[in-house]
């Protein structure tokens, strides 16, 4: 019988890609998956590092499967939290059989030595990348698809270029090459930087790279969707290329609009600017979906720049928002910072921020009752539309008869929070 393996994923979509690559080499190794961790003969979690939840869900996890799994089943450790902090894990954790970094994971989980890994560029560059290695196909209709690995900025906030490194853009042949083996209906871009793609590579791709990439991806599927925007790099080329796909979607990093507070962030950018961004978007696009991201209770946040935010919030009406409380991460330049938010203080702020966009989410789910949309369904009963991301935003209730992996025309009936639901359905 072929060895099995049970792979456990956390964190980001960015994760799931590299999941998918270790998944790979594990089948190319001849292993079998499993759904069953005691039924495995490898046990390999994926790990998440970003805040401090994600790293003790982590933790609870490694110590959920180790008990779960059989006697002489080897238990790998990988990921972000593995690159980060091996040393401390390997001392912490002494259940597990391999704490393997990124460069020391193919190696780790397949039981093979270390070959040389496909270069992501032809700079230097640190030997951890899964970009280019093969992936399985995919088990529902949409992918994700990294387009590059690593960040050059610097915000306060943010640990991710210190384990991850420096940005380093895929070749575009490599990644239309994935897009076209993966044959699914979405491909969902992602990276740390996305509209940065190509400006670690001034003389053969250079800025602005990604908006012929995503018209080159557009002409292979029928949606394509872009995750984690700058503002500062979304320019009306790239609004205008996304604007022409049949997914108007844009997901706006902003973290908040406190003009002080973004300074103390390391961020550009204010409030009239992410208004005006905004507005933009929807002079070209009026059905355009939009999200964000923002960080509650970041050292020196005062009042004023809760009010602010609160206000933004009202304002821009936006279709889907999260709110998280701010996380110390050692070696940041904020952990240095004063003015520390009192835990119960940041969950107040949470609290009203969220009972605020849950109110604006559900106007805007309401305004599409009676309406007729297109859906990608996913999986019986469950679809969604150009405004609902993968993983992320709501879901539209779909007749359970209509097939899986294929596109319908159905009509929104009736909404239930964030989610929609439909009846009917013509193929699309």
């Amino acid at each position: 019988m072929p060895r099995r393996y049970y792979l456990e994923t956390l964190g980001c979509p960015k994760n799931d890609v590299d999941s998918a690559k270790l998944e790979g080499s594990l089948l190319t190794a001849g292993l079998e998956a499993t759904d069953d961790p005691s039924q495995a003969d490898l046990v390999v979690v994926n790990t998440c590092a970003f805040i401090e939840t994600a790293r003790q869900e982590s933790i609870d996890t490694i110590l959920a499967l180790d008990e779960l799994r059989s006697d002489g089943t080897r238990l790998v450790v990988t990921g972000c939290m593995a690159e980060r902090y091996g040393d401390e894990l390997a001392a912490a954790l002494p259940e597990v059989d391999e704490i393997a970094g990124f460069s020391d994971a193919v190696a780790a989980v397949t039981g093979r030595t270390r070959g040389s890994s496909i270069p992501v560029t032809s700079a230097p560059i640190p030997e951890l990348d899964l970009l280019n290695l093969p992936r399985p196909a995919s088990k529902v209709p949409w992918a994700y698809v990294k387009i590059a690995e690593g960040c050059d900025r610097a915000c306060g906030f943010c640990a991710i270029p210190s384990f991850r490194g420096p940005q380093r853009s895929r070749d575009v042949a490599a990644i239309l090459d994935e897009v076209d083996q993966l044959a699914v209906h979405e491909i969902v871009l992602v990276a740390q930087d996305l509209a940065s793609y190509g400006k670690d590579r001034p003389g053969e791709l250079g800025a602005g790279a990604i908006v012929p990439l995503v018209r080159d991806v557009a002409r292979r599927v029928p949606w394509v969707r872009l995750l984690y925007l700058y503002p500062s790099d979304l320019d009306d080329a790239l609004i205008d290329v996304i604007c022409e796909t049949d997914v108007p979607y844009f997901d706006l990093s902003l973290q908040h609009v406190s003009k002080p507070l973004l300074r103390r962030m390391r961020r550009p950018g204010d409030a009239a600017r992410f208004l005006s961004k905004i507005e933009t978007i929807r002079e070209r696009r009026a059905d355009a979906a939009l999200r964000s991201n923002f960080i509650v209770g970041y050292p020196g946040e005062t009042e004023a720049d809760h009010d602010a935010l609160l206000e933004f919030v009202e304002q821009a009406q936006l279709d889907w928002c999260g709110f998280f409380a701010y996380s110390r991460e050692e070696g940041t330049y904020a952990a240095a910072l004063d003015g520390t938010v009192e835990r119960t203080l940041m969950d107040e702020r949470l609290a009203e921020l969220r009972a605020c966009q849950d109110e604006i989410t559900a106007s805007r789910s309401d305004a599409l009752v009676g309406t007729r949309v297109r859906v990608l369904v996913d999986e019986p009963g469950v679809g969604r539309s150009g405004r609902e991301a993968p993983e992320i935003d709501g879901i539209i209730h779909v007749d359970p008869a209509l097939a899986p992996f294929e596109f319908h025309d159905v009509d929104i009936v009736d909404a239930l929070g964030p989610d929609l639901v439909a009846s009917g359905g013509v193929p699309s």
